[in-house]
């Protein structure tokens, strides 16, 4: 909708965004300025601001080629690969777009001759992922960037899909959000969205914190318990994702949200440069786990995966056969649309129930890295970016929620009050 009309914006208006693609990129280069093998930001027991630090760089054309040859690579082997063939939802003009799936077959390449070569054979110095972060940062946010002026420029062409959400006729808006829907190259066989959503950032997010334990290896001969476990949760997390490529073909980022910066930028620097701080920290600041602490870290993330996958299996059960004996006693509430909304077991507690399953796994991944207290911020980025993000997601839920059910959404929330937390919020 243009200009003229009653547009629903979100990221503090139609020109917030114009600030975010600057503030964003800045977050990242905090995280490396404020905690860093020279000093770190201090919050207990004393304050203490960290000093610029003197021995990172912050480009080199070595890191620039090093980021086009792992996404060019990445992407010829996505192309040249055979993967399954799998149709996305009804699209706003009527048609299906078919999807070539072969991430987790791609992961297994990338991932496994890492290993093999950095850990194995020892013919690859992986710890180069940790001494050039900085630079390799900074060429995955001018591609990223470069990025998203094409597709801002290329979705002006004749023909082009366009999202709801980003074609508002504000630039910084449209930029931001993304005006094209799926933008598509070679003839329409690659999918740029799809393929950036889980192919070079989320691989990338797995190899970088591997790079993060092969340096940690290399310096001390051994492997921290608390780099173990970051490197083992996250990268179930991975895995989980691209195993289950298929799935991501129904999430607003595929259905809804055009390819944009926010995605671009999100998905190819954000996302591997961000979540790999706990990672990164634990190299400098290597951190021994007793028994005790190790057992509580896994505590904490067992209960956070039953509430996820709890939830989340309940809900897929009911959506497939609401009559399933695991599933029949559920109470509900019939909407005008024919729909039944769940209101009772997980999703009788919160609306987004599963979200708080989710931000516990991410507490998870920062305890091993700070359980020390609050000397310092930086383990714990992800998990207050993640509750950031997650109450975001949350009110673009319920604001399409209450589009598509009018007053039934009311009487559902009357009826299930908590949005995320269970008695609290």
């Amino acid at each position: 909708m243009g200009k003229g009309g009653t547009q629903h914006f979100e990221f503090f208006g139609p020109h917030g965004p114009a600030v975010l693609v600057l503030v964003l990129p800045a977050v990242c280069y905090a995280l490396i300025i404020g905690c860093n093998k020279e000093s770190c930001l201090k919050l207990w027991p004393e304050f203490k601001l960290p000093s610029l630090p003197q021995t990172v760089s912050f480009y080199s054309n070595e890191a620039m080629l090093v980021y086009l040859a792992w996404f060019f690579g990445v992407a010829l082997l996505h192309v040249i690969l055979p993967g399954q063939k799998a149709e996305g939802v009804v699209l706003p003009n009527g048609k299906r777009l078919t999807y070539k799936l072969n991430a987790f077959r791609i992961f297994l390449i990338t991932y496994g001759a890492a290993l093999y070569f950095g850990f194995v054979s020892r013919q690859l110095d992986l710890g180069w992922l940790y001494d050039n972060f900085a630079q390799l940062l900074t060429a995955a946010i001018i591609f990223s960037s470069a990025l998203s002026v094409y597709l801002y420029a290329s979705s002006f062409r004749k023909g082009a899909l366009l999202s709801g959400h980003g074609a508002t006729g504000y630039p910084a808006y449209d930029f931001w959000m993304g005006r094209e829907l799926n933008p598509r190259l070679l003839g329409g066989a690659f999918d740029l969205k799809e393929f950036c959503e889980l192919y070079p950032g989320m691989m990338g997010w797995a190899l970088i914190n591997l790079g993060m334990a092969h340096k940690q290896w290399a310096a001390t001969g051994s492997l921290t318990t608390s780099m173990l476990l970051v490197n083992v949760f996250q990268l179930y997390y991975v895995v989980d994702a691209l195993w289950c490529e298929k799935a991501i073909l129904t999430t607003m980022d595929i259905t809804t949200d055009g390819f944009g910066f926010m995605l671009a930028f999100g998905d190819l620097a954000w996302v591997p440069f961000t979540f790999t701080s706990c990672a990164r920290y634990l190299v400098d600041y290597p951190q021994h786990l007793s028994v005790a602490a190790t057992c509580l870290v896994l505590a904490v993330k067992l209960l956070g995966y039953a509430v996820f996958r709890g939830a989340n299996s309940q809900k897929d059960m009911f959506r497939a056969n609401p009559s399933d004996p695991r599933v029949a006693h559920l109470r509900t509430l019939k909407t005008e649309r024919g729909t039944q909304l769940i209101i009772s077991g997980w999703w009788g507690t919160a609306r987004h129930i599963n979200y708080f399953g989710d931000w516990i796994m991410g507490v998870a991944w920062c305890m091993p890295a700070g359980l020390q207290g609050l000397a310092s911020v930086v383990p714990y980025f992800y998990c207050i970016y993640f509750a950031s993000l997650l109450i975001h997601r949350e009110r673009r839920d319920e604001h399409a929620c209450r589009l598509k059910y009018g007053k039934d959404w009311d009487k559902y929330c009357a009826l299930v009050r908590y949005r995320i937390v269970p008695y609290l919020y």
